[in-house]
């Protein structure tokens, strides 16, 4: 029976003791009344009910479920990830999912309108992590630490339009990686250049194109395979101080910096006489300033370029451009003897847009030739990072600094390649670890099957067996390879009364009888070999 409220009670009460009167003292007005209160009672209790079939079951908008599958290809990423992070002597670290939100704001610049905000709860504002940069600040200020080699796993949130073909969504995982501390120039920095190589090189996403001058020449498709198979991989690295260095010599008002530096973002994915008019049209630069501009970041390359920039008539009046430039050119010395730089392209377009970046930024993006662009997903960016060294002063309410520089693996957007060249290649995917199958051939064996099986789990091997008093063996046999089991261990009446268990291949079908007291030691031979 559904229950009713307070109110409601009430109401069927009234109605019942009304209808109790003697017939005389009945008030028809008042009984029509309870009528009406009596219908809009069921009526209540029946709306949900009714509405029911009008409910359509989906996740939210830029989220999705991950089937097991899925997570397969997931964790082979994660596991090469965290690996690569553990190599290199980082902790784990983790933090809430909300934050109070005056942590986050004023640290994302024009991205802050994408942060999740939540409703008050128990007088607090809160929104949903943007990032794992910012609660790792937080962090340290709040502990005072001053020096830590962290890496954190972890969902953040974006309220932006998902474009979930190319990887975007509005929950995504993270994998970052940030050494903290006051160190000699660039040691840290060239680390994390050799970590984000290693991470990309390990997952196999293809060979590392680079931008080799300043006249593109390189993006002509050589050396690119078509598909799904490899795709060509360019790192770009730069430098917030010359980036300040170059809008200032250009003549551009300081007021105007982060603005015009959201625009020089967008040359990945529009030309520069696009980025130039929205500069001079929406942004109100004056056109011989943007043309400036366009000398500059129109120009990429190595060693060489970073010379010429610092020969440069007006960059080298600057002095945050030439600490910059003479950083980057030490740099390079350290990716040179790590066995990258040639992997690591000088590209004065890279300007990323969160605000809290204060020296070298970087950015890995996938790059297609026009063969490619039909057969294969234009993701963008792959990872990404930089130094951000006046953050954590932000927290700490002496304004006290801890120098950081860090990268960001994405996740999601390797994972939507990865997936589709699976579907390609028609790969199929085992969705458990199991490595032995405890089957009989007769009935009226559960007993000894659990008996067997525990004994398996308790030496550590990963094992399975049907939940059914009386399977068929033929029912066992076809489920080992429809899972890819590589081993079925078999017990019957005749292994029982000679102490054996057959021990059988699923792939060669060959069985072997073993004894039951080197059953464990054979399994682990056999897995060791194989």
């Amino acid at each position: 029976m559904p229950s009713f409220g307070l109110r409601h009670r009430r109401a069927w009460a009234s109605l019942l003791s009304q209808l109790l009167r003697p017939s005389g003292l009945v008030c028809i007005r008042e009984v029509h009344f309870h009528s009406q209160v009596s219908e809009a009672v069921i009526t209540s209790q029946l709306k949900p009910h009714q509405e029911k079939s009008n409910f359509i079951i989906k996740t939210p908008k830029g989220t999705r479920d991950l089937s097991p599958q899925q997570m397969v290809i997931r964790e082979k990423i994660l596991d090469m990830v965290v690996g690569c992070f553990k190599r290199h002597g980082a902790k784990r670290l983790d933090t809430p999912a909300f934050e109070l939100k005056e942590m986050l704001t004023e640290k994302y610049g024009e991205d802050s309108g994408l942060i999740y905000d939540l409703k008050d709860q128990g007088g607090e504002l809160l929104s949903l992590r943007y990032d794992l940069t910012v609660p790792f600040a937080r962090y340290l200020a709040m502990n005072k630490v001053k020096r830590m080699k962290r890496y954190h796993v972890g969902k953040v949130w974006r309220r932006e339009s998902p474009t979930i073909v190319q990887g975007r969504y509005r929950e995504f995982c993270q994998c970052d990686f940030d050494i903290a501390g006051q160190f000699d120039p660039m040691i840290p920095d060239a680390e994390c250049l050799k970590i984000m190589c290693e991470i990309l090189s390990g997952l196999q996403l293809g060979d590392f194109l680079i931008k080799a001058n300043r006249d593109c020449s390189c993006f002509e498709g050589k050396h690119m395979d078509k598909g799904l198979g490899l795709f060509p991989l360019s790192s770009q690295v730069n430098d917030r101080r010359i980036l300040d260095g170059m809008l200032a010599v250009c003549g551009v008002p300081e007021s105007k910096f982060h603005a015009i530096c959201s625009s020089i973002d967008k040359l990945d994915k529009i030309s520069w006489n696009d980025v130039r008019h929205e500069m001079v049209a929406k942004k109100g630069l004056a056109p011989e300033v943007a043309d400036r501009i366009g000398d500059y970041v129109q120009c990429h390359g190595g060693v060489s370029l970073i010379e010429e920039m610092l020969q440069d008539s007006r960059l080298s009046q600057n002095k945050q451009a030439l600490e910059g430039l003479g950083d980057l050119k030490l740099l390079f010395e350290y990716l040179t003897l790590f066995g990258i730089a040639e992997k690591i392209s000088f590209d004065l377009s890279l300007a990323r847009g969160l605000d809290y970046y204060t020296g070298v930024i970087y950015e890995a993006v996938l790059l297609q030739t026009p063969a490619q662009s039909e057969e294969s997903l234009n993701v963008g960016s792959v990872a990404a990072g930089g130094r951000y060294d006046g953050l954590v002063g932000m927290f700490d309410p002496k304004g006290h600094k801890v120098p950081c520089v860090g990268l960001s693996i994405g996740v999601e957007r390797i994972f939507t390649i990865l997936e589709q060249r699976i579907k390609t290649s028609g790969q199929k995917i085992r969705t458990t670890e199991t490595q032995v199958f405890v089957a009989t051939p007769q009935k009226n064996f559960l007993h000894e099957r659990l008996k067997l099986i525990s004994e398996l789990w308790d030496a550590g091997i990963k094992a399975e067996l049907l939940y059914k008093n009386n399977p068929k063996l033929l029912t066992q046999l076809h489920y080992c390879e429809h899972m890819g089991i590589p081993l079925v261990v078999i017990i019957g009446e005749q292994e029982l009364k000679e102490g054996v268990i057959k021990l059988r291949s699923v792939a060669s079908r060959e069985e072997v009888a073993i004894k039951r007291e080197s059953l464990v030691t054979e399994i682990q031979k056999r897995l060791s070999e194989s």
